[in-house]
């Protein structure tokens, strides 16, 4: 079961102290196939948090997350709005790699996360979160609606999320860009206000 956003960091005060705890984590069997915990990308400060899926090849064997072709991808988008990955907060809904890239699993590898998830938005305190994709959408809204919608989740005050597709979904599917813009452009305009 996913715990819930609510504001409160597990008692740690600060990022590095969260990281320190997340890079020795084995809460779930994804801890025996890792190269490495993803942890995080950017700036523990940002206003704007992007959210992925878990880790890929790329990203387990360096480390941080959306280094390979969806990262480009993502920060061409970040470039289409001003901003810069190090301007942002990058993090995944899981930090270990999947067995051959397939989802995470709710009942053991997403609930051993969530208390990291929940502490990182709780620390950073974000005011927009761009959910990449249905299992970070998912995670923080109960659905996998995406794009196209907004909507707010309690939190210390208000935190305004927008799904949309996963930057590795763009490489597919070519018709999904205009609405992917869309909604970087969207979270852009809630930042500004």
């Amino acid at each position: 079961m996913e715990a819930p956003i609510d504001g409160r960091s597990g008692g740690r005060t600060s990022i590095e102290a969260l990281r320190t705890e997340a890079l020795t984590c084995l809460r779930c069997p994804l801890a025996t196939s890792r190269r490495n915990v993803v942890f995080d990308d950017g700036d523990a400060t940002a206003d704007l948090m992007i959210l992925g899926e878990a880790p890929g090849e790329e990203e387990d064997a360096g480390g941080r997350p959306f280094v390979g072709r969806a990262g480009r991808v993502l920060d061409g988008l970040l470039e289409g709005i001003n901003l810069t990955r190090s301007s942002v907060w990058v993090a995944n809904v899981v930090m270990c790699r999947p067995p051959n890239n397939r989802p995470p699993r709710v009942r053991d590898e997403i609930a051993a996360c969530s208390k990291y998830l929940d502490d990182q938005i709780a620390l950073v305190e974000p005011r927009v979160i761009l959910a990449l994709g249905a299992t970070a959408t998912r995670r923080l809204l109960g659905r996998g609606t995406l794009s196209g919608r907004l909507d707010t989740r309690p939190k210390v005050g208000q935190v305004m999320v927008v799904p949309t597709y996963h930057p590795a979904a763009l490489n597919r599917a070519n018709g999904r860009w205009g609405q992917v813009r869309e909604d970087f452009e969207a979270a852009r305009t809630r930042l500004a206000k």
